[in-house]
């Protein structure tokens, strides 16, 4: 019986050592843009295995999360789809501005689920037979101002009017393009590819030269100042496992 317990005693002991780690594991609600919905998917996972605290997610306009943490949302980081929004945030308080950083640069690209639609160009905004495009509340997502800016400089803001399809985010906007409601969507690279390859259809990468950079700041909020889940997935998201996720979606930093 003595033998038996000797025997025992290092696994149990490597294992007690163990659930410390477990025993001290955080979690942190997430706000996240909708066009990092994928990217993030896969860092949360991978932040979980590594670190053992847990990221809760939920994703939306960053316009909306805004208002929503003003009015006391209990969200602990916001990783919004610009930098203004942090940057006010902080600000007014609601966050600590010290913790900012752009965690990634977002591109735009005009996409249609049918192959062979979209040009390499994008002519087919002035020549294409389409009906309806796509593109996000530009007053809530940086995405869809982003597209506004690029239909002015390419003078077609007034062509284009009459034929928008708007989504409340990136997100909606991508589903009305991906459904067929519309023939054309503007929508961020992201949400189209993986690995650098388009997943289907067709697309126009909108030179960086037509719309100010969609630079995408995080930001620690207020009631996570002193959560070490928060701490971690910001220190994360600078890692190179996290980062390896988003450069394979289209993202530059």
């Amino acid at each position: 019986m003595t033998f038996f317990r000797k025997r025992l005693a290092c696994p149990l002991f490597l294992l007690a050592g163990l659930l410390p780690l477990a025993g001290h594991a955080d979690e942190v609600a997430v706000a996240v843009a909708a066009n990092f919905t994928a990217p993030m998917q896969k860092i949360a996972q991978l932040f979980e295995q590594d670190t053992g605290h847990k990221a809760v997610l939920s994703f939306g306009a960053t316009g909306k999360f805004y208002a929503q943490i003003a009015n006391g949302a209990p969200f602990g980081i916001l990783l919004a789809a610009d930098d203004t929004t942090p940057e006010k945030i902080g600000k007014e308080g609601l966050g600590d501005a010290s913790t900012r950083f752009t965690y990634a640069i977002g591109q735009l690209v005009l996409w249609s689920k049918q192959a062979g639609y979209v040009d390499a160009e994008g002519k087919v905004l002035e020549k294409g037979d389409w009906r309806h495009i796509a593109i996000a509340n530009p007053k809530l997502a940086p995405y869809g101002q982003a597209a506004m800016e690029t239909l002015d400089k390419l003078k077609l803001t007034d062509k284009v009017k009459g034929r928008v399809v708007q989504g409340e985010n990136i997100g909606q906007t991508y589903q009305f393009a991906a459904s067929g409601n519309a023939e054309l969507g503007f929508v961020a690279l992201s949400q189209v590819t993986e690995d650098g390859k388009l997943r289907e259809g067709s697309a126009w990468v909108v030179p960086a030269s037509m719309h100010a950079p969609i630079r995408q700041d995080a930001i620690v909020l207020k009631p996570a100042q002193n959560n070490p889940a928060a701490a971690a997935l910001m220190q994360y998201l600078r890692g190179e496992k996290a980062r390896a996720v988003i450069k394979s979606y289209g993202y530059s930093f």
